[in-house]
């Protein structure tokens, strides 16, 4: 499996005050694993922008932590630029880049919105592929009216109500979060000083104005100059080089011309790649051509040796003569897998017009199963991990009398301690099968096997944790906690027991798998 790297761009409403700047850069690179690959500050819209990549969950956080840091030292009563804003932190988009889907990116927009909510009292918009509703797709449609406007209508236009947090303000204003393809943030300079011209000209090209498709743009005055704005939404349709010609002949019509142009943040190679083709008419050009492309594609020219052995790490170690992992590390993965194919189910059934009754549910399964599926893996490495310590208990000298005792008392300890994790395990595995059950009952029908799947690979985890429990506790059974330990796995058992019952039915009814 590829690394899973997410890229995030969150703009700041502060480009004035660089003490500032760097408290919220400093706030995003106390994360470990995230790297900043670009920043810029423009003092006349009074706007950061940063681009930082890394993991999923480092970024996630990283983000969370940016937003908090400006909402201290950012008050929207005070700030002014051209740029328009809702927030200090005005927007956090979160962009797939490898080995993450668009859903998952979604699933990281709607964490993330509801722990700055909850935790922040910030309101949080959900916008791009996360939004909740049509009308907040396009984070115009949020940020009409800005700061100012927000502030009268929230709380009294239901219109406006956050999808998470306070339907209230404070200076730290409003945030939007959502996931979306790589975007550009492009700027062209203009040979005039006239913001009607690049007004006119940012009304003719964009699409919403019935100009270009996935061009979004707006004429401000920056460093003197009339600026047209833009962001372009998807480079491979509506390319760049297209877009500077039709600014070119629009600016013709004024009497004017191009003075220069400007990246905000990063570009995608290809979109330069394809501007070049295009004004150097490269009919026959072919990617490879490019010498840095050549080289990179021959210094990873590799087998997937390596990365088949990385996959085959867990299983190689299972079926090795070491005593760890066992059977309990086994239930723990089969949980995990369980945990996994539950959340594929949850994302298969997202986003379908068939299946909007049960968006909401579907997020909340998706959402615990994803939790579900971490806590399983912790559990492969704590439960190698219990049976090495009873192992070393049972190592303790047994010399003396003494000696013995303790040993004795080490070792019952230990065996507890080692029963305490498949226990864990069991009822985890538990809940799983019941997020199964909802996702055979409510998700979508054509992934209904996988649903039953998932509840196979729980009810296993369940049979083989359970079995570690009672092998662990074995001699055990009349002390308290022992007991008590055995009692809810049987209980649990019970449960599980039902729960197939029931998933059993609707495979039969839903899905027509005539199970006997």
């Amino acid at each position: 499996m590829p690394n899973q790297i997410v890229e995030c761009i969150p703009n700041f409403s502060e480009a004035r005050r660089p003490e500032v700047v760097e408290a919220i850069i400093q706030a995003i690179t106390s994360v470990k694993g995230v790297s900043i690959l670009d920043r810029h500050s423009d003092t006349d819209h009074n706007r950061t922008v940063v681009t930082m990549l890394g993991s999923p969950g480092a970024v996630e956080e990283a983000a969370f932590r940016a937003i908090e840091k400006a909402g201290e030292l950012i008050d929207l009563e005070k700030h002014q630029g051209e740029h328009p804003r809702i927030g200090a932190t005005d927007v956090v988009p979160f962009v797939p880049i490898s080995g993450v889907s668009m859903v998952e990116c979604v699933e990281m927009a709607r964490r993330l919105g509801k722990r700055v909510g909850e935790t922040l009292k910030i309101p949080v918009y959900l916008y791009e592929e996360a939004a909740t509703t049509p009308e907040r797709i396009n984070l115009e449609n949020i940020r009409r009216g800005q700061y100012e406007a927000l502030k009268q209508e929230l709380g009294v236009n239901p219109a406006r109500d956050p999808d998470f947090g306070p339907a209230a303000l404070t200076g730290a204003g409003a945030t939007v979060i959502g996931a979306r393809q790589p975007l550009i943030a492009f700027n062209v300079y203009l040979t005039t000083d006239d913001v009607a011209v690049a007004n006119k000209i940012a009304r003719a090209i964009r699409h919403s104005s019935g100009g270009l498709r996935f061009v979004k743009s707006m004429g401000v005055m920056v460093e003197g100059r009339a600026q047209v704005s833009m962001n372009l939404t998807d480079y491979r349709k509506t390319p760049m080089a297209q877009v500077v010609e039709m600014i070119r002949r629009e600016a013709q019509r004024y009497g004017v011309q191009i003075h220069h142009s400007e990246l905000v943040g990063l570009v995608p190679n290809q979109a330069l790649v394809d501007a070049a083709v295009w004004y150097m008419q490269l009919d026959q050009f072919e990617a490879d051509q490019i010498l840095e492309t050549r080289l990179f594609n021959a210094g990873n020219e590799k087998t997937d040796d390596t990365a088949e052995s990385g996959n085959k790490t867990f299983l190689e170690a299972l079926a090795s003569g070491e005593p760890t992992p066992g059977g309990g590390s086994a239930s723990a993965y089969g949980a995990a897998m369980a945990a996994s194919l539950v959340a594929m189910v949850g994302r298969v059934t997202v986003g379908k017009k068939n299946y909007a009754d049960v968006e909401e549910e579907m997020w909340g399964m998706i959402e615990q199963a994803s939790g579900l599926q971490k806590a399983m893996q912790e559990a492969v490495i704590k439960d190698a991990e219990a049976f090495e310590a009873y192992m070393k208990a049972r190592r303790l000298p047994r010399d003396t009398e003494q000696e013995k005792s303790e040993r004795i008392k080490a070792i019952q300890a230990a065996s507890i301690k080692a029963a305490q994790v498949p226990l864990h395990v069991v009822r985890e595995s538990a809940k799983i099968m019941a997020l199964a059950l909802k996702a055979a009952e409510s998700g979508n029908v054509n992934a209904i096997s996988d649903a039953g799947s998932a509840a196979a690979l729980a009810k296993a985890a369940v049979t083989g944790a359970g079995l570690n429990v009672r092998i662990n506790l074995l001699g055990l059974e009349k002390e308290s906690d022992p007991a008590s330990m055995l009692n809810e796995l049987r209980s649990i058992e019970k449960q599980v027991d039902k729960i197939e019952e029931s998933l059993r039915q609707v495979l039969n009814e839903r899905g027509g798998l005539n199970l006997s």
